[in-house]
Parts: structure tokens; C-alpha cells; sequence
């Protein structure tokens, strides 16, 4: 157990500091909202099951049967609740010897912070662990995967030649979406939500997005992307993801990318009675993932 003493700021028994620094910096507005669908949960974890529906109607002949299809129960997803907590402890004699507020009164808004980082963090590895095989959804596979198992055979939600992020290969994802299918084959309508980049991407992705005509040439055609509204949420740039080449289309499926709060996060304080230290902490619990993979397309950039 780490506790802070007089020796973790010994420059605040003294005066004559004129400013602190290090920890007040200003942080990006929250990105993990605009990507994940935020429920609550009730329970340790929380399932979602994919259920198939029938699929198309069979000919049938003067006087013959008819043919007679069977729902059944697909992938499940297992969101289970995490615990997450941080704290600290302070001697009372560092806290009555501290000369300066503005060091014992910004403890708080630190683990305050580290909240806000941690969450961050944790939601922005959905997407940095899309393409690795150790991290598996409901159906075995990773998030983004040309392989998906479904009742009609495989399904992909990547494109199939990885592509760094630039006009052709922003259509050619927003066409598979389009094209896209349920388990048992039967098309369904996705909207594609907005383009989730990295810092490294953001420039392309204004241009793809917003330039009046086609990026990156003299032809004077016209941006079909921005034409269409495709993307109307335009870009999201997260600098959390950790592949500078990565980027992802998020569509509205449902039960697609999902964060469930279990409970939310609590500042705690308490002074210990044998020594009377200080003693903070913050402690939240929620989960978060994929249940339906069709939540999210993209390409893992070449």
C-alpha cells in the first residue's frame, strides 16, 4: 500500500513555489459516447443472443406441401460487469504541513481523470483488438473478420484487401454495408453512422468527407460521399486507437457496439482511526463490447 508523506512533495513544506505543473492539462471532449450505445445493467453481466429468422419462400406446387423452415438461436455475447477503482492515502501530517491547496485539493479532480482515461482507454481497445484473433465475440471470431459463421455461409465486415483509409476504400466499405446481410441471408438496411479515425487519419478523413468535389484529383467529378450524406455524422477522431492505419465504419445495427453502466462512478473519503491518514477512492463498475459484428465495419489499413 503506497501512502503519500511529506517526502512525495517536500517542495510544499516550503514557500516560494511559484506554480505547479504536470497533471492540469486540458483533455479531448468524451469520444466513447459517440461510438458505443450506453444501457444499464442490474446483474453480474448481461447477454445478447442472436436469434435467426426464416428465409425466402419456397415454390410451391399444384397440390404439393407446403415447405416449412425453423428459427433458432445464434451467437451470445457476454457482457460481464468489471470493477474498476483507484485510490490514495495521505498521511495527516502531510496534509496539515502542505502549504499549498492548490497540490492537496487537486487530488480529487485527479482521480477524477483517471476515470475519464480509464474509460477512454477501455472502450478504444474494442477497436484496437478488432482485428486480433485472441479477442472473440459471440461467434468465435474477431470483431473485424472476412469470416463471420452464419447460417448462409460466411460474412465479412472488413474489406477483403486491407486498404489504408482514402476515397475508393471508404466506398467500397459503405457498399458492403449496403450489400449487407442477416444469418440466413436476407438483406437488411444499415446506416453507417460516421468514420472512427486516428489521429494519424483525421486530415484524410476531412477531406474524404467534406471537399466539394473528389479528393486528390483534377477530375471534376463530384463527392458522391459527401453528395449522399453517407456519413452524416462526419468523422470521429479518437486519439485512443493505437494502429495510426486503422479506421471503422460504425452502423446503427442493433445490439451492435453496447456499453452497460452497473454502477456508476462514487468519490469516497474516509480517515483511517489508527492513523489517522486520509484515505479517497473511486470505484465504478460497467462492461462494454459487441454483440451483433454488423455494428461495425472496416479495414485494419495495409
Amino acid at each position: 500500500m503506497t501512502v503519500m508523506t511529506t517526502g512525495n512533495h517536500p517542495k510544499a513544506l516550503w514557500p516560494g513555489v511559484k506554480a505547479w505543473y504536470g497533471v492540469e492539462y486540458n483533455k479531448h471532449p468524451k469520444i466513447w459516447p459517440q461510438l458505443f450505445e450506453t444501457r444499464t445493467s442490474d446483474q453480474s453481466y448481461e447477454e445478447i443472443v442472436e436469434t435467426t429468422g426464416f428465409g425466402l419462400l419456397a415454390v410451391k406446387s399444384q397440390g404439393g406441401s407446403i415447405s416449412y423452415d425453423t428459427a433458432s438461436q445464434g451467437a451470445t455475447s457476454r457482457f460481464v460487469n468489471i470493477t474498476y477503482g483507484l485510490g490514495y492515502i495521505v498521511t495527516m501530517e502531510e496534509l496539515q504541513d502542505n502549504l499549498y491547496e492548490k497540490v492537496s485539493n487537486a487530488r480529487a479532480s485527479r482521480l477524477a481523470r483517471s476515470v475519464y482515461e480509464t474509460e477512454e482507454v477501455t472502450h478504444a481497445n474494442v477497436f484496437n483488438r478488432a482485428f486480433n484473433s485472441s479477442y472473440t465475440g459471440g461467434d468465435g471470431k474477431e470483431l473485424l473478420a472476412t469470416d463471420h459463421p452464419t447460417m448462409n455461409g460466411t460474412q465479412s465486415n472488413e474489406l477483403a484487401t486491407p486498404s489504408d483509409l482514402n476515397e475508393a476504400a471508404v466506398e467500397d466499405l459503405l457498399t458492403q454495408i449496403a450489400d449487407a446481410t442477416d444469418s440466413r441471408g436476407l438483406r437488411i438496411m444499415l446506416k453507417p453512422m460516421c468514420l472512427a479515425v486516428s489521429n494519424a487519419d483525421q486530415w484524410e478523413a476531412i477531406r474524404i468527407l467534406n471537399s466539394a468535389l473528389r479528393p486528390g484529383t483534377a477530375n471534376n467529378d463530384v463527392n458522391a460521399i459527401k453528395h449522399t450524406g453517407a456519413l452524416s455524422k462526419g468523422a470521429v477522431v479518437n486519439p485512443y486507437f493505437t494502429d495510426p492505419d486503422a479506421w471503422f465504419i460504425p452502423t446503427d445495427a442493433p445490439e451492435g457496439l453496447l456499453h452497460f453502466n452497473r454502477m456508476a462512478f462514487k468519490f469516497d473519503k474516509d480517515t483511517e482511526f489508527n492513523t489517522k491518514n486520509a484515505l479517497a477512492s473511486v470505484v465504478g463498475r460497467y462492461s462494454h463490447g459487441h454483440g451483433d459484428w454488423r455494428g461495425v465495419f472496416g479495414s485494419s489499413g495495409s
